[in-house]
């Protein structure tokens, strides 16, 4: 089993998804978004699942500081925005083959792990 986490050191849900699977010996590869943002086709899945609206972080304080609290985004100016601003995400962004969750999802995490 090999897991991706999209998130910041300091989100403390990205941590506990990291301790998460660490405890259980799960490889996993670690992309921090303060150094470098998502791909747009990462993003793209993403989107494609959960939506903007589950995606945006709308309280993040990045999100108040660019003004975006009145914007009406097309899905793809959406992504654009996404990959130039990953500290509106809300994260983590966690993805096991073709499986994705957003935020502390354990029950979730742990079914991924029967299956595999």
């Amino acid at each position: 089993m090999d897991v991706q986490i999209f998130g910041t050191k300091k989100c403390m849900d990205t941590r506990k998804a990291l301790r998460f699977f660490s405890e259980r010996r799960v490889k996993t590869h670690f992309v921090d978004l303060k150094r470098k943002a998502a791909s747009v086709g990462e993003l793209r899945r993403f989107l494609q699942k959960f939506g903007v609206d589950t995606v945006v972080d709308r309280d993040s304080k990045r999100f108040l500081s660019l003004g975006l609290r009145q914007t009406d985004y097309s899905h793809e100016r959406w992504l654009e925005t996404l990959a130039e601003e990953p500290l509106i995400l809300r994260t983590p962004l966690v993805r096991w083959k073709h499986r994705l969750t957003i935020g502390h999802e354990v029950e979730t995490w742990k079914a991924w792990m029967e299956e595999s």
